[in-house]
């Protein structure tokens, strides 16, 4: 894994550029802490840095093709590299490393921006042309690897991560209103936008084309619906799952260096972890988990049980508060954009602690997604039939008033918080109402707290304004399907995977998920959403896939989530840190935030009035990161 930089200018190089590239790529160090490459030529500057996984000797970058003319910087790894090499050597492409870096060059020889759709991975990419001064920026269809860019005085700049952005003195450093609300309101800034005017994320499955100065947008891939479900019987669909999963986890176990497995001791986890071992004896797969001191949040015993089941290796840690304090107090470096989502902290200590042992680490990410194992899917159809039955007034004032009179509980998932959302929900749309449910501040909230001079700014926007915009792809389609894509589009995207990127990629770690290979994907919009939900019971199809190879009791185990400890620690080991980071006098003076409703919402949670731990840790992400890249 890796991190890549570069621009463009116009008219000869000066000494200065070269010290530019060099700030961006430096920037990006713990990502690739292994190399540093930087290139420039005919006014194109690329730099990057290598975590070096496959081919260590001859793999450095910026790599070219045979007479230098394509050059490029690459971030992921490309799974069919080998079937894409023997193509490209028979038609005449002579190869000077292992590296599936290299078949890049090579095949945009051959089919221009056309190559895109023939990749298998996960990647972000920049590749430069010399002869027709063509860029190309491109991501993977489920957008695992980041990629910003964005047109300045007509010139491109781009990056793995904002830090390496805001090196490049083109680059402004305002944050944008609309960006901080969506930020407020979904825990991340939703892709093409960031929270920056200016900056932009290519899309997932997309690509920028860059030739004179005009940047055209596409895309390469997309998920797809297919005209009719797959005819399987649910035995059948169990078993495609299964073979689908233990194939493309085979497919990620490639590496010259030393892999594990992420293991929380859920369904997705340990389906990765039965899967590599039908690859690699369980003796000799190393398995990670992080435990926690409250019984509500560890899952610590569960992935035990699983680890001592298959036979792997297994290292556990415990996450304490003091940890927490000095991790949140770290949360603008490791999420480089504000990111709401708490588990980033439990997830960067596992993949600290993973990375003192292996550099590549798999995941179960996207199981919960495709599958439908949120407990959001179940709610979706009781809560159409309640917004049908009760009068608006009731949903939108009495309801959620009575439920924020339930004494407010610390715990995982506790019964107010999952009343109080559920009921929050019921006053927006069918599908809104999710993003009120896994989101972060309700819409109302999050207009409050910002300060009054930034609201003209929202004018004309919506509750949920990308929910929208996500869903034009899916008129037609069933309420299940539409709503995974939404999920895999927001949450998942720009959401879980960020989280999973920023968080492996502080410490130098690669982490490979099976569940988001193209054909899983592809498999999993095709089967019927029946097959998986039935009422309250989640993933079946998974759980039978299964069956006999794990504990019956793991199979069974709901869905708990990443989460920690956290409305007790605000109130304990990070209270001082609320304090200094929230203080009135200080959000007065930068102007984003209105004191007052600020000081409502920490005094309401330290008090034990409400459970704010959502909402206070999103505010204290902004702030943290505004103080470390633009104060």
């Amino acid at each position: 894994m890796c991190g890549i930089a570069g621009f463009l200018k116009d008219g000869p190089a000066e000494p200065a550029d070269d010290g530019i590239l060099r700030r961006m790529t430096r920037s990006l160090e713990h990502r690739g802490p292994d190399q540093e490459g930087m290139w420039s030529g005919s006014g194109a500057f690329l730099g990057h840095r290598r975590l070096s996984i496959i081919d260590l000797k001859d793999g450095r970058q910026p790599m070219a093709n045979e007479d230098g003319r394509v050059r490029v910087v690459f971030n992921g790894e490309i799974y069919n590299h080998h079937q894409l090499r023997r193509e490209l050597t028979a038609k005449g492409h002579v190869f000077a490393s292992r590296s599936d870096t290299e078949v890049l060059v090579h095949l945009w020889e051959e089919e221009a921006e056309a190559m895109l759709g023939r990749l298998n991975g996960m990647f972000a990419l920049a590749l430069w042309d010399d002869r027709d001064r063509t860029l190309l920026l491109a991501r993977d269809l489920m957008g695992k690897k980041p990629l910003f860019w964005g047109m300045f005085d007509g010139l491109p700049v781009f990056a793995s991560e904002m830090r390496a952005m805001l090196k490049h003195p083109a680059v402004p450093r305002r944050v944008d209103p609309a960006s901080l609300y969506r930020f407020l309101t979904l825990d991340y800034v939703p892709t093409p936008l960031s929270i920056l005017e200016g900056v932009r994320k290519v899309e997932a499955g997309g690509y920028v084309l860059i030739r004179e100065g005009e940047a055209r947008e596409g895309r390469h891939s997309e998920i797809r619906l297919p005209e009719r479900p797959l005819d399987l019987n649910p035995r059948d669909a169990a078993t495609r799952v299964w073979e689908t999963l233990v194939r493309t986890t085979g497919a990620r176990l490639e590496s010259d260096v030393p892999l594990g497995v992420f293991l929380s001791g859920g369904l997705d986890s340990t389906a990765v972890v039965a899967a590599m071992a039908e690859h690699v004896p369980p003796s000799e797969i190393s398995t990670f988990t992080i435990g926690f001191d409250d019984p509500s949040f560890d899952e610590s015993g569960p992935a035990r049980t699983v680890a001592r089941h298959l036979g792997t290796d297994h290292h556990e840690r415990i996450l304490t508060g003091r940890d927490a304090l000095d991790l949140v107090q770290n949360s603008a470096f490791i999420a480089d954009e504000p990111l709401g989502d708490y588990s980033i902290i439990p997830t960067y200590m596992l993949s600290r602690f993973t990375r003192d042992r292996v550099t590549v680490a798999l995941s179960g990410d996207g199981g919960d997604e495709l599958f439908y194992g949120y407990p959001t899917f179940s709610a979706h159809r009781a809560a159409k039939l309640a917004a049908r039955l009760l009068p608006r007034a009731a949903r939108e004032r009495w309801l959620p008033g009575l439920m924020s009179m339930i004494p407010a509980g610390a715990g995982n998932w506790s019964l107010d918080y999952k009343l109080l959302r559920f009921a929050k929900g019921l006053k927006y749309g069918d599908f809104e109402r999710h993003f009120t449910w896994i989101g972060g501040m309700d819409p109302a909230m999050a207009r409050h707290v910002m300060n009054p001079e930034l609201t003209p700014s929202l004018q004309g926007l919506g509750p949920y304004p990308d929910c929208e915009a996500r869903l034009s792809h899916c008129r037609g389609w069933p309420d299940l399907k539409a709503l995974s894509y939404l999920y895999a589009r927001l949450y998942l995207q720009d959401g879980v995977l960020v989280k999973a990127d920023r968080a492996s990629m502080a410490v130098g770690l690669e982490v490979r998920s099976p569940f988001l290979d193209p054909d899983m994907v592809a498999l999993a919009f095709a089967l019927p959403a029946g097959m998986s939900l039935k009422g309250r019971r989640t993933k079946i199809l998974l759980r039978k896939a299964l069956k006999g190879r794990v504990p019956d009791r793991i199979i069974q185990r709901p869905k708990k989530g990443f989460g920690m400890p956290l409305a007790r620690w605000l109130r304990t080991d990070l209270k001082p840190l609320v304090h200094e980071v929230l203080a009135p006098e200080k959000l007065a003076r930068e102007g984003f935030l209105r004191p007052s409703a600020v000081s409502r919402m920490v005094e309401a949670h330290m008090s034990g009035r409400a459970n704010m731990r959502k909402e206070i840790f999103s505010l204290m992400v902004f702030e943290l990161w505004l103080s470390r890249y633009l104060t």
